[in-house]
């Protein structure tokens, strides 16, 4: 090796050298790096003017589509309505409650044409009669629309093709606050006569009455639907391409970021294209991320090259230090002690002869205290690993690893890791315990399997581990079959989905929670509740007869019934039907013991809620059972297509009409090959939620073979299928009945569909929405078994239905009851008066056909006018007769 001061040595670059390259090079690193982000900068910039670009169409868009919607929706009214004056029409349309904003729309009127059904000649006009809001448009009341040509144009469009169409921009006749843009359009939609849906512009101008109209300022409501982002970072101009101008008819005006591209957008609405042109305004960069690239480079750079320096200038130091602690290692106990001083684990040594500790790394000392001196058994709360470290001790045995709990001198408890070896230090033998404290991983699992077994939002256990405890139960009573007995208890809330409809989720959750505390007071030691999902919860009642699970449960129903939860204002009361089950047959399963409890659950509602109800074999658990039994076939019948279809033809009464028309009626072929009705299984079907799925099949079914349903095959006059209530509040069963229309080819006119008065009380807005949409295809609507939901006539007028169908209990006792008269009677005159065609079920014989002709009722059902057959696709093929060849 080459001494010091050997002049053929090499020598290094200076340190002050090193310094400046480094410096130089952790500047040009943050040179690039800054010419990134600036690049970045940019670019972000120019996709959020992008975005909000694209933002800005769309939301002009929404405006114009709310407007075109309540002109659908009014058009609807209008076609639902014989009679039409100015307090209905403002009636309806404030019962639609519109989302336009009011300062962006002007006014909703209709322009009757005069006269109607004639082309447009010179003696043609168009003059408003209702207009709303009535005060600030009432100037409109006989105005002549053909004096505006850009709104005349859009209504004789909109006429021809029956869709909304949006005028070209023009000066509303209301005028404009000072200052504001006068321009503005009107969006237009024809109203025709009632009848089949006009499908040639000449049908249309031949049906056409008058036609609707929403005139809209331009101004509000452009800078409504773009207010905020786009019209602060854009300088707006709304051109309308189809007016040959080239002159914006909107413009927000104030400066723009010159070098900047202009963002272009087409909205192409209700026959009309508009361009947006949107130029970008001046705005800031955000530079703060950029100056802190250059600042926190800079900073770097140089505190590289002080390092640098630093460490080429202390390089002989390091060395000779390096050789001063070389020598402090030396000594084997002085290495061992510096190492484990380092570790994070609870390092401990103790000598064998005593037991007692005699060092203590700085983790252990942190976590036990100053441990020097104690016996190293004394750390175990465990008495029986105390004495087994008592024993290492003096014997010396080694340990694997174990969990358990260890004690501080104060008394502190942990769970840790521990390990026990036998290690020899200068010639004497010690113990050596490495400890690891896994307190927050053992927390962290007992957190996670509590979560896995409980339902966070009560605490109680889940449906999983209640079903594991309750297996565990019937496997200890099979093991010791002389326990006593126990009970479980199916407890489901009456009414709770009315708390989460009217007050939402949180309140309901909230009550839940609030109940649950409340039944645990209840308890017994022992028991188990569970909340099982939704609203229902389960109890596991250990040691308890008949008559003990009965008294819980009815302290469990008088808790849940005296709770009074409040929530914003209204208070509210909620009850529990409680199904009980006594386990006192060790063959009992848990598929046995859950179907039983649900099954008493079920009559304790059925009984009229509120109130326990203790499972035995009777006659409502036969049929309840049975129910469930039934839904299970029913499933397998649909499986195996063994559903049938029968038709009754609906028959008028005064003899007339040519194409006859029928309602399907649906059965069901059993096992056995036996046909069974309705009344047997749709309880069932209703109860296990099978009724979408039999709807659809019926629906599906019927328009695949319609013209092979009756006798005069395509020339059959209408055909009606009776929805349930479940399908109804299916969201996907208009778009499921039209997709269906339009797959067979099924002229729509055909078809009716039956509608339960109860039904559609109980869910008019969601029914009115499936109602609007079928007729707007063409499809006829039945409203069935009129005048048993005790609110017919008010709701009537909501509803828009073709047919009324007067419920068969009337009719039964028609002649004999004077007020069923009376009410029929009432029905067929209110049904007259809208416009609706009235049928009469449970037609008899011939002396209720004739009393009921009188009173107006326009057809009749039932079995003296027609006895249910098979529909004629699925009659059985007669077999073909031979004939013998000679």
């Amino acid at each position: 090796m080459a001494r010091a001061d050997d002049p053929t040595r090499r020598r290094g670059l200076p340190p002050m050298a090193w310094a400046a390259a480094v410096l130089l090079g952790g500047l040009l690193l943050t040179g690039w790096v800054a010419h990134r982000e600036w690049r970045d900068l940019h670019a972000h910039a120019e996709r959020m003017r992008h975005a909000r670009a694209d933002a800005g169409a769309a939301r002009l868009r929404v405006p114009l589509e709310q407007a075109a919607s309540t002109l659908r929706a009014m058009q609807t009214v209008f076609l639902s309505s014989d009679t039409m004056d100015q307090a209905k029409f403002a009636q309806y349309h404030a019962n639609l409650r519109s989302p336009l904003p009011e300062g962006a729309y002007t006014s909703v009127a209709f322009a009757r044409r005069e006269p109607a059904g004639q082309p447009l000649a010179d003696h043609v006009s168009y003059r408003y009669r209702f207009v709303t809001p009535y005060e600030p448009n009432a100037t409109l009341l006989g105005f002549d629309t053909v004096s505006q040509k850009a709104n005349l144009a859009a209504l004789l469009q909109a006429r021809d093709t029956d869709t909304v169409v949006v005028s070209a921009p023009f000066t509303l006749r209301q005028g404009a606050p000072h200052g504001q843009n006068p321009l503005g359009v009107t969006l237009r939609l024809p109203v025709y006569s009632n009848g089949p849906t006009p499908a040639t512009p000449n049908q249309r101008r031949a049906r056409e009455i008058g036609a609707l109209a929403i005139g809209m300022r331009i101004q509000p409501m452009v800078e409504t639907a773009l207010e905020g982002a786009v019209l602060d970072g854009f300088r707006v101009r709304l051109y309308d391409t189809g007016s040959g101008t080239a002159e914006p008819f909107y413009d927000s005006g104030t400066a723009i970021a010159a070098g900047m591209p202009v963002q272009t957008r087409v909205l192409a609405f209700g026959g009309r294209q508009w361009r947006i042109d949107m130029q970008p305004r001046p705005a800031p960069l955000d530079m703060g991320r950029l100056e802190a690239v250059v600042a926190g480079g800079v900073t770097i750079s140089l505190l590289l090259s002080a390092l640098a320096w630093s460490l080429t200038t202390t390089r002989r130091r390091a060395t000779a230090l390096g050789r001063q602690m070389s020598d402090r290692f030396r000594e084997s106990e002085m290495r061992f002690r510096t190492l484990n001083e380092l570790l994070p684990a609870l390092v401990l040594l103790a000598g064998t002869r005593d037991g007692r500790i005699v060092y203590a790394n700085q983790a252990a000392r942190l976590r036990l205290g100053d441990p020097t001196g104690l016996p190293l058994a004394a750390l175990f709360s465990d008495p029986l690993l105390r004495h087994r470290a008592g024993d290492a001790a003096t014997v010396g045995n080694d340990w694997g690893n174990l969990e358990a709990v260890l004690l501080s001198p104060v008394g502190d408890a942990f769970w840790a890791n521990a390990s026990i070896a036998r290690v020899d230090m200068d010639g004497d033998a010690h113990l050596l315990m490495v400890a690891t404290d896994i307190s927050e991983q053992r927390e962290l699992t007992e957190r996670l399997s509590h979560q896995a077994t409980h339902d966070a939002l009560t605490e109680l256990c889940n449906r999983r581990e209640f079903e594991r405890r309750l297996e565990q139960a019937l496997a200890e009573r099979k093991a010791r079959p002389g326990n006593d007995p126990c009970a479980l208890l199916y407890i489901d809330l009456d009414q709770f989905k009315l708390i989460n409809d009217v007050s939402g989720h949180m309140a309901g959750d909230q009550l839940l929670a609030q109940l649950a505390l409340a039944m645990r007071q209840q308890l017994r030691g022992g028991d188990v509740l569970a909340r099982l999902g939704g609203d229902e919860f389960g109890l596991m009642a250990f040691h308890v007869d008949a008559d003990g699970a009965r008294a819980l449960a009815e302290r469990l129903r008088e808790t849940i019934e005296s709770l009074m939860f409040v929530w914003q204002d209204r208070t509210y009361t909620v009850s529990a039907s409680i199904g009980v089950v006594v386990v006192d047959q060790n063959e009992a399963t848990l598929r046995d013991l859950l179907a039983w409890a649900d099954t008493a659950c079920y009559l304790a509602k059925e009984n009229g809620r509120n109130r326990v109800h203790v499972y035995r074999e009777d006659n409502e658990t036969t049929r309840r059972r049975g129910e469930m039994e039934w839904a299970s076939r029913l499933r397998w019948a649909m499986e195996q297509d063994r559903l049938l279809l029968d038709y009754q033809q609906i028959v008028p009464l005064d003899g007339g009409g040519d194409a006859p028309s029928i309602e399907l009626l649906l059965r069901l072929r059993d096992e056995d090959g036996g046909i069974v009705l309705p009344g047997a299984f749709l309880p069932a079907a209703e109860r296990y939620g099978l009724m979408p799925a039999i709807d659809r099949w019926v629906i599906r079914t019927a328009l695949a073979h319609f013209s092979h349903l009756h006798e005069t095959g395509r020339k059959l006059g209408t055909c009606a299928i009776n929805l349930s209530g479940a399908s109804i509040e299916d969201d996907g069963l208009a778009d499921f009945i039209l997709a269906r229309i339009a797959e067979y080819a099924v002229p729509a006119h055909k078809l009716c569909f039956e509608i339960t008065e109860t039904v559609a009380v109980r869910n008019l807005l969601k029914v009115v929405h499936v109602i609007e949409r079928l007729r707007r295809a063409g499809c006829l609507i039945a409203l069935d078994d009129f005048g048993a939901g005790m609110s017919s006539f008010g709701y009537l007028k909501n509803l828009p239905v073709d047919l009324i169908k007067i419920d068969g209990s009337f009719i039964r006792d028609l002649e004999s009851d004077p007020m069923s008269r009376t009410i029929v009677s009432a029905i067929a005159q209110i049904g007259h008066q809208r416009g609706l065609k009235v049928v009469a079920e449970w037609v008899s014989s011939q002396h209720l056909s004739d009393a009921l002709r009188s009173l107006g009722v326009d057809y009749g059902q039932g079995f003296a006018l027609h006895r249910p057959e098979r529909v004629m696709f699925q009659r059985p093929v007669p077999p073909r007769r031979l004939v013998a060849v000679r």
